[in-house]
């Protein structure tokens, strides 16, 4: 992996040093660079937890990805540099009040002067800059307020504060584990139909003044205060993907 071209494709263009400024500016110019998208599962593009094969989408074709892809790479980007990290496991909340199974999600714990950070480039919309994972305190984002606190069976979770009430986000443990580990779920969201993966296209990404996401049908821009709603024919789908994202997928490769 070519750091200098992953940096690059993120547009960081200051010095690199194992501190806290620099991890949380390197996770916001990733979220603003590099954007969350599933379309190799409607693609019939298999997603493979291979290193080479994820730089070589993400950094050298401009695509995107999920969470297995987006903070895979980016906890080896992260450990080429030199910092302290460890990939963790998370659980994701579902609608019906239940979490994920094991390895639903990957995530990434940063640990610098003794303290550990929740760094997360691939839920989605989630937290602006990495999350000290102390539980019990608001936590002020840019994208909101986040708390931590103990879940069922020894878990920690991170919760979005939404109108003073906890919304949960996933499950966690601080516990070291390999790529190799998520290997069955990450084939399960790609292939599953009780996977929210497998519905629908999505790629979205944070934009200097908000958020532009592109699904099946729609294209919604947030701006501020305002949001921006364009529905379209489905087969135009790819066009708007070029025009929005500069993305184009190719058959075969």
């Amino acid at each position: 992996m070519n750091i200098q071209l992953y940096l690059d494709r993120i547009n960081y263009k200051n010095q690199v040093t194992v501190s806290k400024e620099v991890l949380f500016d390197l996770q916001a110019a990733h979220l603003l660079s590099i954007p969350f998208e599933n379309l190799d599962i409607h693609y019939a593009h298999q997603i493979r937890l291979e290193l080479d094969s994820i730089y070589k989408k993400i950094v050298l074709n401009g695509r995107g990805g999920f969470c297995y892809e987006l903070n895979g790479l980016f906890y080896h980007l992260l450990k080429c540099i030199g910092f302290d990290v460890q990939m963790i496991s998370g659980r994701g909340y579902t609608k019906d009040g239940s979490y994920g199974a094991e390895y639903d999600h990957l995530a990434i714990v940063a640990t610098i002067d003794a303290k550990k950070y929740l760094v997360d480039v691939g839920f989605g919309k989630f937290s602006y800059k990495p999350l000290e994972i102390t539980l019990g305190v608001n936590l002020v984002d840019a994208f909101g307020l986040f708390r931590f606190d103990k879940a069922q069976d020894g878990y920690l979770r991170i919760n979005l504060i939404e109108n003073g009430l906890l919304v949960p986000q996933y499950l966690f443990e601080i516990k070291e584990r390999e790529f190799r580990e998520f290997e069955g779920m990450c084939e399960f969201h790609q292939t599953s139909k009780e996977s929210h993966f497998t519905t629908k296209k999505v790629v979205s990404i944070v934009t200097k003044t908000g958020r532009k996401t592109l699904t099946n049908n729609q294209i919604k821009i947030s701006d501020g205060d305002t949001e921006r709603i364009t529905e379209f024919e489905e087969e135009l789908f790819d066009v708007n993907l070029k025009e929005y994202f500069d993305i184009e997928i190719k058959l075969g490769y």
